[in-house]
């Protein structure tokens, strides 16, 4: 699963079973996968995994149960940081990289591990 991914532009994410999917970008840092919120809404799936952290991920046509954990390390923030630079490499994509390397926005980096 880790190497889909890698390879994955966009999955889906969902906290709980209540929860709507929400696609997000996912990078994968020492054999480890990640995803990052944007913004901290109250009522967006980051604050929906904070409050349950059991959920589930679509991959392909996959629905895969996971938990998720957050990733307090500054240096793995900063290599999660580095990993979205790396594969989110267009034009287009520059702005949210950019964004993606704000302090606030790299404390709400979880991980994504098997439920």
């Amino acid at each position: 699963m880790l190497e889909e991914l890698a390879k994955a532009k966009i999955i889906g994410v969902r906290a709980g079973t209540s929860h709507r999917y929400t696609g997000v970008w996912v990078v994968t840092v020492e054999d480890r996968a990640f995803v990052r919120s944007w913004n901290d809404k109250p009522t967006g799936w980051y604050q929906a995994f904070l409050t349950e952290p059991q959920g589930s991920i679509q991959l392909g046509n996959r629905e895969i149960a996971v938990r998720v954990r957050r990733a307090a390390s500054e240096r793995l923030q900063k290599a999660v940081s580095a990993a979205y630079a790396d594969k989110y490499n267009t034009k287009a994509s520059q702005k949210w990289v950019r964004g993606f390397h704000e302090g606030k926005r790299e404390g709400a980096t979880l991980e994504l591990l098997p439920a």
